[in-house]
Parts: structure tokens; sequence; C-alpha cells
């Protein structure tokens, strides 16, 4: 087994764990001891925030939502195309209120800065959360 060091992207605590390896697999965390931080404990989302990153369920490409409700995968330029004409076409017809943006927490903090940015600057909006709650 191979253990990596890594500071946690969670949140902006900093916490540092290693991350375990095992024939090209992530297999688990084990918090790095003595660290100034996490003190060599890490909280449920350090422990268990690994999970996806091996998931059967893990989405590999985009996927744009057809008019009969399936989806269809596509490349990123075509889903950011979709994207682009979508919320021109709704910041036309109801303004940029109508959009908001939802972070996810598996974003470091510098993601979630840039969104909060992309948010205000580009679109215009001040609908913005995010699911970083323990």
């Amino acid at each position: 087994m191979k253990r990596i060091l890594t500071t946690c992207g969670y949140c902006g605590c900093g916490c540092n764990f290693y991350v375990n390896v095992k024939d090209d697999q992530v297999i688990g965390v084990s918090p790095k001891p003595n660290h100034p931080v996490s003190k060599g404990q890490l909280c449920v989302k350090g422990w268990q925030g690994h999970s996806f990153v091996n998931h059967p369920d893990r989405l590999t490409s985009p996927l744009i939502k057809q008019s009969d409700g399936t989806f269809k995968e596509s490349t990123w330029e075509e889903a950011l195309s979709y994207i682009a004409k979508s919320f021109k076409k709704i910041i036309s017809k109801k303004g940029s209120d109508a959009i908001s943006v939802f972070s996810s927490a598996r974003c470091t903090n510098e993601e979630n800065y840039l969104l909060v940015k992309f948010a205000r600057s580009i679109l215009k909006t001040s609908n913005i959360d995010h699911c970083a709650r323990l």
C-alpha cells in the first residue's frame, strides 16, 4: 500500500492526511499525527470524502438532459456551449436574478472564490449557495 500526504480540500482549515492507495485505487485515508491543525483527527468529510473517487456511478463526461427526460453523453465543448446559450436565454427573458449557482463541497476554497467571482461579475447574480455543511 502506498500512502500519499495531501491537504484536505473540503474547507479552509488545511488538515493533512494520507491517502491510502492500493493497486491504483484509493482505499482510505489516515490522519497525519501531530499536524498543527488537525492534530491527528479528521471530520466526517475528511474521513469519508474519498468515496467518490472510485465510485461506479461517478460521472466521467458531461450529460445533457433531453426533452424526453433522458440524458445524453456529450463533449465538454457541447456541454459548455449548451450552458452558455441557456444562461443567455434565461437572462434575456427573466433577468440575472433568475440565475443561481450552487457549488459542490468537493470544491476548494479557491474554486469557490472563482465561482463567486464568475456569478457576480459575469452572470450578474448574487444567488449563490454551496453544500459545504457538516
